[in-house]
């Protein structure tokens, strides 16, 4: 089987993936694999994760502490139903769809505290690439899981309205609201 015949889930090419975010290009890995698991051989690698496909850095974020710790069966079926649901919905290569939601809901600056004498103040920094990655995936898994706690709505519709909301730019999306949130509060802090 040759690198193109690869697709994730056994439906999705990534052969035609395009990230309009340069500096998460590199961050962003588009490798194909069939089933988002490579076992973890990224863990003792400095910027390790930087290699695993993006959709299995996805699913190792729908996993959280709890009810839902360590099945990675479940986090993938669910990541997979969204993904479905993304494609009759708008037509779009589900793949695609999560890169733009991404690239929309990762933040291009934050705030640290720095204490100088004794006084400590906000100051606005840069975010790295690694890290605007790390909190879009977390913004877009965190916003469907609250939204379907205690809703008759599956996780799945959730996640899937969560990625449209996310890959089009609205603000009524949860993911995009926080980046929003995080670079007001750095304007503020400069």
């Amino acid at each position: 089987m040759s690198q193109t015949e690869i697709k994730v889930f056994n439906k999705w090419d990534l052969s035609n993936i395009e990230i309009k975010d340069l500096g998460l290009k590199s961050y962003l890995c588009l490798s194909p694999a069939i089933a988002p698991h490579s076992c973890g051989r990224h863990e003792h690698n400095r910027f390790g994760k930087a290699k695993v496909n993006i959709v299995e850095r996805f699913v190792n974020r729908m996993m959280r502490p709890g009810k839902n710790g360590g099945k990675k069966i479940l986090a993938s079926s669910i990541v997979a139903a969204a993904f479905e649901i993304i494609n009759l919905r708008t037509g779009q290569n589900p793949v695609q769809v999560l890169v733009r939601a991404i690239e929309n809901s990762a933040p291009r600056e934050e705030v640290t505290r720095i204490s100088y004498g004794g006084v400590s103040y906000p100051q606005s920094v840069d975010a790295s690439p690694q890290r605007r990655v790390d909190l879009a995936l977390r913004f877009i898994t965190d916003a469907a899981r609250n939204a379907s706690f205690g809703s008759n709505k599956p996780v799945e519709e959730c996640l899937a309205d969560e990625l449209i909301l996310a890959a089009s730019g609205d603000s009524k999306s949860y993911a995009v609201q926080k980046r929003e949130e995080i670079e007001r509060i750095a304007i503020s802090a400069r």
